[in-house]
């Protein structure tokens, strides 16, 4: 179960600087209605405190991550 206003916060923080990553995290929010399980809200808490052009990176399978925890969101993110 997830906390609303937690998730809010959260779409509200995925509002990025750059059109490419607001694009992705619009059609992320759209497919999972809106709501996260708990292990998701932490991970992309972690998420979001990366700076933009790193996290483009990310989603846009330039870089990869070593984290387990995030690199199932940010496979979700790729496909969103």
């Amino acid at each position: 179960m997830t906390d609303d206003r937690g998730v809010e916060r959260l779409r509200w923080r995925s509002r990025r600087g750059l059109l490419e990553l607001d694009l992705v995290f619009d059609r992320f929010w759209k497919d999972s209605g809106g709501t996260l399980p708990y292990p998701d809200v932490q991970a992309m808490e972690r998420l979001l405190e990366l700076p933009d052009n790193d996290l483009l990176d990310l989603v846009m399978g330039r870089a990869e991550i070593a984290d387990e925890q995030l690199r199932g969101l940010v496979g979700r993110l790729r496909t969103a």
